[in-house]
């Protein structure tokens, strides 16, 4: 379940030396052979803007959308480093060209970890040789592994359809929001299909994804998701592949939301009801953003009061009568008023993992729905480090 799964694909995972930890640290996706194929990338918005991003921007621009491989490291972000960071990415992409026999234009890199402090190029070159050495048909779980920052599990993913395959890895866990997260993912298929119309599934597959993903309201400078499609297994249906890559993103979504820093609840906000689509999604981020309504969360306490609230004050159309707000499908608020609930249910459902959060604004037909967490004292013990 993962990048190689994908007839074609090989990937490894190394240690460098990046992580004190001595944990692996870089990874390379490719193609056989070093063969240049259909790219394409969604990047983060942040115009505080990661070296790596930039150069990949650039090297999609050059190629027209195509790469023969995409090298990755975990440990640092070489974000906020300067004309010297942009000058240590093309360093990466050059020496893994020299190794595939590929131009350096068609390597893309990528980012994660702490910002502002200097990539350790030389570490990574050294590791490189390697990293090559070590691709392999099953190399995607070491790929997962090595992109690892917060992340205390791999995030894999396996869409198998009859005619073609995608497959993807990401990491993920905290600063999900509000386009992507402090996340990379690529994703692999062997459907033929050109760049501008792989970018605009892309596109749609992320903004239904990740792009509705929010863990703390906090967007990073490295956000990448990369799609690399062979075309071996021949033409295929735009639809099907729209939809798989979709599902892809989706999981891989989840699988970040469920592993997000210090989390403890998965929280699936649905909004409908609201004036406008727009509307929705503004009452659904201000209310999983809300940090009162996260310790709830936290607490297994489904105390409507504080949804209802947050969505009074989104500044959106509303009012207290026509709101309706429900967990696990039990209405705990309507009509003005706390209603009668099951007891024990309620409480099972929010002693669960992943809960659910209904809210009907009664004011249209907009709709939105996001993926969130909980609040806990995990959490700030790992961001109170910077170091």
């Amino acid at each position: 379940m993962t990048v190689t799964s994908v007839s074609g694909f090989f990937a490894s995972g190394v240690t460098c030396g990046i992580k004190h930890s001595g944990d692996s640290d870089l990874a390379l996706v490719t193609h056989a052979d070093g063969v240049p194929i259909t790219a394409t990338g969604v990047f983060t918005s942040n115009k505080m803007t990661a070296a790596p991003v930039q150069i990949c921007k650039e090297y999609l621009s050059t190629t027209g959308g195509q790469a023969a491989a995409v090298i990755l490291n975990s440990g640092n972000a070489n974000a906020a480093t300067g004309e010297k960071g942009k000058n240590d990415a093309r360093a990466m992409a050059q020496s893994v060209a020299e190794h595939l026999g590929c131009k350096t234009e068609e390597v893309l890199v990528c980012s994660t970890g702490w910002i502002g402090y200097p990539l350790p190029i030389e570490k990574i070159k050294k590791g490189i040789p390697e990293l090559v050495e070590s691709l392999d048909s099953a190399g995607g779980l070491n790929a997962a592994k090595a992109i690892m920052t917060t992340d205390t599990v791999p995030k894999t993913v396996e869409i198998r359809k009859e005619t073609f395959t995608v497959g993807g890895i990401a990491k993920g866990a905290a600063m999900l929001e509000p386009n992507m997260a402090t996340m990379l993912a690529v994703l692999t298929t062997d459907a033929e299909i050109d760049a501008p119309t792989a970018t605009k599934m892309l596109q749609e597959a992320v903004s239904g994804s990740f792009n509705c993903l929010t863990v703390d309201g906090a967007e990073s400078t490295n956000d990448t998701v990369l799609l690399l499609a062979s075309g071996e297994s021949g033409p295929t249906n735009k639809e099907e592949l729209a939809e798989a890559l979709k599902e892809a993103c989706a999981a891989l979504a989840i699988q970040m939301a469920d592993d997000a820093e210090g989390s403890t609840k998965t929280v699936f906000l649905s909004v409908t009801g609201a004036a406008t689509d727009a509307e929705a999604l503004k009452g659904a981020r201000d209310t999983a953003n809300c940090q009162l309504v996260k310790c709830s969360w936290y607490g297994e306490d489904p105390y409507w009061g504080r949804i209802a609230a947050e969505m009074g004050a989104a500044d959106i159309a509303f009012d207290p009568e026509t709101i309706t707000i429900s967990y696990g499908g039990q209405v705990v608020y309507a009509h003005g008023e706390a209603q009668s609930v099951d007891k024990k249910l309620l409480k099972e459902h929010m002693a669960g993992r992943q809960i659910k959060l209904g809210v009907d604004l009664g004011q249209g037909s907009g709709t939105a729905q996001v993926v969130t967490t909980d609040l806990s004292h995990a959490y700030i013990d790992e961001n109170m480090r910077t170091s």
